[in-house]
């Protein structure tokens, strides 16, 4: 089900022009140096049109909670998919936002050297400046308190959060947020969605970032709990302006 994206009034990407681009479910807010809405729009609405195609001779494809492989010829996104599933363990479609954005983020980079695509929480980013992005986690006292910061010389890389309490993803589990910070956005959405779903208390978060861990390419993983949080890897996590720092769980 859809659901406005209400935390964008609070997006700033300094330097760049910032856009819409919605085409059926798919709702995207781009940021690039000029203004290349023509271009995302029919982006978009090819992948759609792809993945669709696809999903209407091989329906398996929407509903497996499981990798499934996928012939050599079919589309780029179906690949994309199909290959970050396997890595994390779990279903095409938990990777479908995130490889939307990697997708349209790739192209994009090609016409502007600074390119931000966020798909309902998951991003793809290819910045030439110092970024901040923020972490959304419902009704946590921790949501909107912090921000990753993110080095030019670190992208391109995927930022995606899963959560069981805000949004329309599939979870199995009970965080608020689930951030995974990975090389590929596709990744980075099926890796969030893998740890999010064995994570069922804040007593289990050290449990999700051993999953975290085991996954290739995963850079980074935040969990949020209610008021507790996990943090793994090579991350610069830190405080937005004015909120104090919270402390992570042991």
């Amino acid at each position: 089900m859809y659901q406005p994206r209400t935390y964008r009034h609070l997006v700033r990407s300094p330097g760049l022009i910032s856009y819409e681009v919605i085409e059926q479910e798919t709702d995207l807010l781009i940021s690039t140096v000029s203004n290349l809405e023509r271009e995302a729009r029919v982006l978009a609405r090819e992948l759609r049109h792809d993945l669709a195609n696809y999903i209407s001779l091989a329906p398996f494809f929407a509903t497996s909670l499981e990798p499934i492989d996928v012939p050599n010829d079919a589309p780029s996104i179906v690949q994309e998919m199909a290959a970050a599933a396997k890595v994390a363990g779990v279903g095409p479609m938990a990777a479908v936002a995130g490889a939307l954005a990697k997708s349209v983020g790739e192209a994009l980079s090609r016409l502007s050297p600074e390119v931000i695509v966020e798909n309902g929480g998951d991003i793809y980013l290819q910045s030439q400046q110092r970024r901040l992005v923020a972490i959304w986690a419902g009704t946590s006292p921790l949501s909107g308190t912090l921000g990753l910061e993110i080095h030019p010389e670190d992208t391109p890389l995927g930022i995606c959060t899963s959560s069981a309490t805000i949004g329309p993803s599939l979870s199995f589990g009970q965080t608020d947020a689930t951030m995974v910070i990975a090389t590929s956005a596709a990744l980075a959405d099926a890796a969030a969605t893998a740890i999010g779903n064995v994570v069922g208390s804040a007593e289990e978060i050290n449990r999700g970032l051993t999953i975290a861990q085991g996954i290739p390419g995963i850079k980074g993983a935040v969990i949020i709990v209610g008021d507790k949080l996990g943090v793994w890897g090579d991350l610069h996590l830190c405080a937005l302006p004015g909120i104090p720092n919270p402390q992570p769980v042991p």
